[in-house]
């Protein structure tokens, strides 16, 4: 399939996409919105309390973004019409079972619909509390793939990772997935299961004691630092990821992608260059280039990688980039 013809792949596409007002989710929304106008409907998973906040948060958190400038002057007032015609609100939660979508009508034509599902869903904070990164990076990664495996017309998968679930080195690292309990340390065994017993333990003990909030987040954010020290990884992020990796990895009966990004940084080329999501980010982003050595990509790079293999994978095939 050449370049070109990429975007005739989504023609008539219905597309799951979680992680929606996320940095990258937004993004991806974007750009298959403007060059492909022809897709049939962009699922959109969003938590909220209900669909009209639901509403409301995409609203302003993703559409009237500078990044959608390009389509709002093009289409001027039927811009959201064209929204409205495209977009379905989900309101749901990858940590929890089929999503969290308690729309069982939303759900029954989710399950008959989507033929892509791209998830970027994530915490991406290094020090994450760690039943959050775990409820929401691994488990969330596992509530996906099964609600994948029952749509009826699926034809792939695309999950969004970090390459920082393997250790730091130099050189080429392999494009290859983790085996269950694989960690960076071969001295060590992970036993996710027990990682989530010891969550469960850990918050109990807590609520014994009556800690306060304040509390509960200092000890949960050291107590996922030290399990992921223990395993090898530098923090509970990479950590929480890798296990996500992993489940997913074992899951069978799906064409599946595995994207493995870096740091990404603003748009490139298009819509047009220099866009970031929150000026936050640019000062977050510069302390870590004053700390650790980051390989940085433009979105205009990932946006391509991801539109160039999500027609390449086929049955019980994991493609890792």
């Amino acid at each position: 399939m050449e370049l070109g013809d990429i975007p005739k792949y989504f023609a008539g596409k219905t597309i799951l996409v979680t992680g929606a007002t996320g940095f990258l989710g937004k993004v991806f929304v974007e750009k298959i919105l403007r060059v492909q106008p022809n897709i049939n409907k962009l699922y959109l998973l969003v938590r909220s309390s209900n669909t009209h906040l639901a509403t409301q948060r995409l609203h302003f958190e993703v559409f009237k973004k500078d990044l959608f400038r390009l389509q709002r002057d093009e289409k001027g007032e039927n811009f959201g019409t064209f929204i409205s015609e495209k977009v379905v609100v989900v309101v749901g939660d990858v940590s929890l079972e089929m999503l969290g979508v308690k729309d069982a009508k939303m759900r029954e034509d989710m399950l008959k619909e989507i033929n892509i599902i791209v998830h970027s869903a994530a915490t991406t904070r290094f020090d994450e509390r760690f039943d959050i990164a775990m409820a929401t990076n691994t488990m969330g990664a596992f509530n996906v793939l099964s609600f994948a495996k029952n749509c009826l017309k699926l034809e792939i998968l695309l999950h969004v990772s970090t390459a920082y679930v393997y250790e730091q080195t130099k050189g080429l690292i392999s494009e290859k997935p983790f085996f269950m309990g694989q960690t960076l340390k071969g001295s060590s065994t992970l036993d996710i299961e027990l990682e989530k017993k010891l969550i469960e333990n850990k918050l109990s003990e807590l609520e014994a004691q009556k800690a306060d909030e304040q509390t509960i987040d200092m000890v949960m954010k050291k107590f996922g630092i030290v399990r992921a020290n223990l395993h090898g990884w530098p923090n509970t992020y990479a950590f929480t990821k890798a296990m996500g990796e992993m489940l997913v990895a074992n899951m069978k009966d799906l064409p599946l992608i595995i994207i493995r990004l870096t740091v990404v940084t603003s748009t490139h080329f298009e819509p047009f260059s220099g866009w970031v999501d929150d000026v936050r980010y640019l000062k977050n982003l510069s302390i870590s280039f004053l700390f650790f050595f980051i390989i940085s990509l433009y979105f205009y790079y990932v946006m391509n990688i991801m539109f160039c293999h999500l027609n390449k994978t086929q049955l019980n095939t994991i493609s890792i980039f």
